[in-house]
C-alpha cells in the first residue's frame, strides 16, 4: 500500500496531520537551504520512530534549532547541546543533536564550495539510492539508507512520494526544476 493509499485509512486528528504533509510538502522542491537542512533534520530524528511523532512535533523543533537556521546550528556550544539534550519539545536522542550540529558545519563548507545546500544537490542529481546513499554516508553524519531515500524523496530528488494515480503527483510536476523532471 502506497503513501497515498494509506492516508484515507487513518483516523483522525493523524489523517489531517498526514494529509497536510503530503499534500502541500512531500515530494515537493525546497530551495531554501535552512528548509531543506531543516528537512534533515526531521528525516534523521524519525529514524525508528513514526514520521506522525516528528509530524507532531515540527514546531518544536523548529524552534528548538532556531528555524532551521544553518549558521547558528553550526555555532551551537555544549550549552546548546544540554538545552536540546533537556528539550521534552524534540527527539533527545544525543547522536541525532549531535548530527544536527555536525551537519550543520558540514552545510556551510558546501555552501561556501557551491554557494548553495541546494546546489551541492544539483550538481549531484541524478543519481541512483545507492549512490545518494553512498555519498550522504560520505560527507553527512547519521544517515542511513533510509534516512538519505526519504530525505531525497521529500524534496523531489528521488521518485516515491507519491504513486502515479496520486493527485498530488500530478500537482508536483509543474513545480519541479527541469533537471528533476526525466525526460
Amino acid at each position: 500500500m502506497s503513501y497515498c493509499s494509506h492516508i484515507p485509512n487513518m483516523a483522525e486528528p493523524s489523517r489531517s496531520l498526514h494529509k497536510n504533509y503530503h499534500d502541500h510538502h512531500y515530494g515537493f522542491p525546497i530551495h531554501n537551504d535552512n528548509e531543506l537542512f531543516g528537512r534533515l533534520i526531521m528525516e534523521i530524528n524519525q529514524a525508528g520512530l513514526s514520521w506522525e511523532t516528528i509530524l507532531k512535533k515540527e514546531t518544536t523543533f523548529r524552534k528548538a534549532y532556531h528555524q532551521f537556521n544553518i549558521k547558528k546550528i553550526a555555532a551551537y556550544t555544549e550549552k546548546d547541546r544540554e538545552r536540546l539534550l533537556k528539550d521534552a519539545g524534540i527527539i533527545r536522542n544525543k547522536l541525532k543533536v549531535y548530527a544536527a550540529i555536525e551537519n550543520a558545519k558540514t552545510i556551510l563548507v558546501l555552501q561556501k564550495e557551491f554557494g548553495s545546500f541546494e546546489t551541492w544537490l544539483e550538481t549531484h542529481h541524478p543519481k541512483t539510492k545507492e549512490e545518494w546513499v553512498k555519498l550522504f554516508k560520505s560527507t553527512f553524519k547519521f544517515t542511513g539508507g533510509e534516512i538519505v531515500n526519504e530525505y531525497l524523496m521529500s524534496i523531489g530528488y528521488l521518485p516515491g512520494a507519491h504513486s502515479t494515480d496520486c493527485a498530488i503527483h500530478k500537482k508536483i510536476l509543474p513545480h519541479k526544476p527541469m533537471y528533476l523532471v526525466k525526460k
